[in-house]
């Protein structure tokens, strides 16, 4: 058989990538029938005017993805193909991640989710990330681990411990693909049939959560110092044997937890056997007055506070590495309902993870990133002061938003958000945030979040914010 394939020596694409092509495409629509045979890769050369080494790495190209046999001492043949899976090949150019579009005519979107990527190490990710895979270790794609690899396990135990008080061994931490995921094990661990409360509003993420795993949640109220323990005992959490919260920042509130009520909370976890406190630490990193006080679970002195953080906000969303930190009795339950499952995150991941961690790229982007939230923090409180007649402002102290209540009840809060909508400003009502929005009896409050906004954005936004509510 003799095959004319055009040759464009102009062409996009090496010599050998286009005879493989031809010869690929005239297999696939029937042309070259299974059995045919195909000229020898010197008699191919010759014929095409052609190094031999060319027309071999096409027959090679072809060999490995099936679309030929070799049959020694007789040559190539076109193989069967029926059960072959053809990959329809992307336009060229590079991959473009979705951006979260605002829309609907929204200029400026306080959102409280967003995050400064501006700032983002990409520089140093890259570099970590090109160093880890230039090693040619292959061990890196193998499993690893269910919990985690050790050494991240090693370093983010020591992290928590000088940062935020946390008191454990890295044999109590698993490494897991974001809080949804390490709530989902949690509920493997613990059983179906427990009864949780929430602090309410919460964090609906964590609600749904729980709510997809059929457990019972009870809405609980919060204070000036966070959930009420008294309602665990006799009122909207009775019955409850788990307690989700958030003391060192609670979202939506911005509420950090005074230390009496977290020894309220310890004392009802020890008063029975089996209870727990689920504590997620959620944007503890960021703090503009006074000192950070210390998690909950270095309080605990019995083992009855689950430990729960990600990297999402001190470093980004798309990182998708948390960690879950167990008391002894509930890893023995780990090992025994869930020890068989594979690590949620790859290793190549944990390593460039760890590697930003142990050589002091984490501690130097938090401090550069406190400076820059602090910064864009102060100019959004300072163009605040103008509408402290009307509003009162809270949650300022910590985290990456602050909620504005309307203090003389001009607006609902569906107006206060539909009024700042027709300026092209998007901000958030505090109602989604409640397990039940119809039973929310708080004054009509909105959230203002400001980590992805720049100094102009904010400035701008408030301007547009004032001609909507009316402020002077």
């Amino acid at each position: 058989m003799e095959l004319m394939i055009p040759l464009n020596t102009k062409g996009p694409g090496p010599m050998y990538e286009q005879i493989y092509r031809f010869i690929k495409e005239e297999i696939r629509q029937g042309n070259l029938t299974a059995g045919s045979r195909l000229p020898s890769t010197r008699v191919l050369a010759e014929n095409l005017k052609v190094s031999r080494s060319t027309t071999q790495m096409a027959y090679e190209q072809l060999l490995s993805e099936g679309y030929i046999d070799s049959e020694p001492c007789r040559g190539y043949y076109v193989a069967q193909i029926e059960e072959l899976v053809e990959v329809k090949e992307a336009p060229a150019g590079r991959f473009v991640p979705e951006q979260e579009e605002k829309g609907n005519g929204i200029d400026v979107d306080f959102s409280p989710r967003g995050i400064d990527l501006d700032r983002f190490p990409f520089q140093i990710w890259r570099k970590i990330s090109r160093n880890v895979l230039v090693d040619d270790n292959r061990a890196l794609f193998l499993n690893g681990d269910p919990q985690g690899e050790y050494a991240l396990r090693q370093a983010i135990g020591s992290y928590l411990h000088s940062a935020r008080g946390v008191r454990c061994r890295p044999d109590q931490i698993i490494i897991g693909a974001g809080s949804e995921y390490l709530l989902m094990l949690l509920s493997l661990i613990l059983g179906g049939d427990r009864v949780i409360a929430m602090e309410n509003p919460t964090y609906k993420q964590a609600y749904r959560v729980f709510r997809s795993q059929g457990y019972q949640v009870r809405p609980v109220n919060m204070d000036r110092s966070g959930i009420m323990a008294s309602e665990l005992d006799g009122g909207m959490g009775e019955g409850a044997d788990t307690v989700y919260v958030m003391p060192s920042h609670q979202y939506p509130m911005g509420t950090v937890m005074s230390v009496r009520r977290r020894q309220e909370l310890l004392s009802w976890a020890c008063a029975k056997e089996g209870r727990y406190l689920i504590e997620d630490d959620y944007d503890s990193e960021f703090r503009y007055k006074g000192k950070p006080i210390p998690a909950l679970q270095g309080m605990d002195q019995n083992g009855r506070v689950i430990y729960i953080g990600t990297f999402s906000k001190s470093i980004a969303p798309a990182i998708r590495i948390g960690f879950l930190v167990l008391p002894q009795e509930l890893m023995m339950r780990y090992r025994e309902k869930a020890g068989f499952f594979s690590s949620t995150v790859s290793r190549p991941d944990q390593n460039i993870l760890y590697q930003f961690l142990t050589e002091g790229h984490y501690e130097r982007h938090l401090n550069r990133m406190r400076a820059v939230y602090k910064g864009k923090h102060d100019i959004l409180l300072g163009g605040l002061r103008d509408f402290e007649e009307a509003f009162s402002i809270g949650g300022e102290y910590a985290g990456l938003h602050v909620l504005l209540t309307d203090r003389k009840g001009r607006y609902t809060e569906e107006e206060l958000e539909k009024a700042a909508g027709k300026k092209g400003i998007r901000v958030y009502g505090l109602s989604r945030y409640f397990i039940h929005p119809e039973h929310n009896s708080y004054p009509p409050t909105v959230l203002l979040g400001y980590a992805s906004l720049s100094a102009e954005e904010i400035q701008r936004g408030l301007k547009g914010l004032k001609e909507a509510w009316g402020i002077a």
